[in-house]
């Protein structure tokens, strides 16, 4: 069973990634008086993740914009204590909060032939909106520094080249 935490006052959060563009491996990180939480997930949950949260923004007061902290890097050595399987937000409108939590990618073991339940772990952190509000914005810009995307298909490029479903395979772009 792995580890849970729950982190109601976070100092830092952030996202970020290691390796070069194509093998790149996400890593969401949250700072909470001097505990350092790395957890591993998917480049399309970074975005989604991003994507919502500016939408949830849209709808209240915006920060001011030195209320925002400035995006912060991921601290090393990163070693993730899970990978994300899926993630949760809600707004508490009584601690002006938003509150994030990630549930582990559990393995349930099917072919073992036993009937076991698995938890996972799990992880509940609040932010503020001026800590949402530069998520929103150095996760989008993370997301898009990977490999550049075709013009026809929107699939990301690779550097040895590219068959494009778009052409039938027939030219390389």
């Amino acid at each position: 069973m792995s580890s849970s935490f729950d982190l109601p006052e976070v100092d830092r959060f952030t996202a970020g990634a290691l390796g070069p563009p194509g093998a790149r491996v996400f890593y969401l990180q949250v700072g909470a008086g001097g505990q350092v939480l790395s957890l591993r997930l998917e480049k399309a949950q970074v975005a989604a993740l991003a994507g919502y949260l500016a939408e949830l923004l849209a709808d209240l007061p915006t920060p001011a914009p030195e209320e925002i902290p400035d995006p912060s890097e991921l601290v090393e050595p990163v070693v993730a204590e899970w990978v994300v399987g899926q993630l949760g937000v809600a707004f508490d409108e009584s601690r002006d909060r938003f509150v994030i939590r990630a549930d582990e990618v559990v393995d349930d073991d099917e072919g073992a032939g036993v009937d076991v339940a698995v938890a996972g772990g799990s992880a509940r952190f609040a932010l503020t909106r001026p800590q949402v509000a530069g998520f929103v914005v150095q996760a989008a810009a993370l997301v898009v520094a990977g490999r550049p995307p075709c013009p026809l298909c929107r699939r990301p490029l690779d550097p040895e080249g590219h068959m494009c479903v778009k052409t039938n395979g027939h030219k390389p772009t």
